[in-house]
Order: structure tokens, then sequence, then C-alpha cells
């Protein structure tokens, strides 16, 4: 795991941040209704497949995670977007300022580990 958080290219280490922040997001707003989980696992089906074939990708285990990042991407961003209806929230950021602070302190946790960890042991470059 330090081995793979050394080698994150930035934009990799946003879409981690995008992780974290909705997965902080889901642990103050869950709602266990099951409509709504089947609604995003759908729309993730219909989206992450219409992606799928756009970009030319076949599945396969060499391309798991881009793969799997194209299902995921549309069942968080409708899931999240189910979650917060009605909440209060301004695009993204909760209307309280204390889960605001939370979320952005664990994506700076994150980041500030991650880039800590490149700086004390370098990621090797093949040559």
């Amino acid at each position: 795991m330090l081995s793979y958080l050394r080698t994150l290219r930035p934009g990799i280490m946003l879409l981690w941040c995008y992780l974290i922040w909705y997965l902080c997001t889901l642990l103050q707003y869950f709602d266990a209704t099951p409509a709504l989980w089947l609604n995003s696992l759908g729309i993730s089906a219909l989206i992450g497949s219409g992606l799928l074939l756009c970009v030319g990708q076949r599945p396969s285990r060499a391309n798991a995670w881009s793969t799997l990042r194209l299902y995921l991407m549309p069942f968080g961003v409708s899931s999240f977007a189910a979650l917060i209806k009605g909440k209060g929230f301004y695009l993204i950021v909760p209307p309280h300022l204390s889960e605001a602070l939370f979320n952005l302190g664990c994506c700076l946790g994150f980041v500030g580990l991650t880039l800590l960890l490149q700086y004390l042991a370098p990621a090797r470059q093949v040559t």
C-alpha cells in the first residue's frame, strides 16, 4: 500500500479524494432506502457500459481498475445526488461547517500522507 501511495500521480490522487469526499458524506448522510441504491446501480450499469464502449476498452484483468472506475463514477454521482437532495448542500459542500471541515480534513490528510511518503522515499523511475 505504501509503495502504491508513493507512485500516485496527481490525477489519480484527485480521484481518491473524490472517493474520500463521497465516503465521508455517505458516513454522515447514509440512507438505507433500497430504491436509492438500486437506481444508482442501474444508472451505473447503463452509463458505465456506455463509457466502456466509448473508450473502446474491453474488460480484462490488465485494465480491471480502469474498467471498475468507469462504473464506480456514475454510481457515486447518482447515489451522492440522491443522498444530498434537499439537505441544503452548496454544490458538493455540506451545509454545516463541521461536516465540510471533516470531509476536507480527510482529503487533505490523504494528500498530506501521500506527499510525505513521496518526499521521504521517492518512487524509482523506470528507465
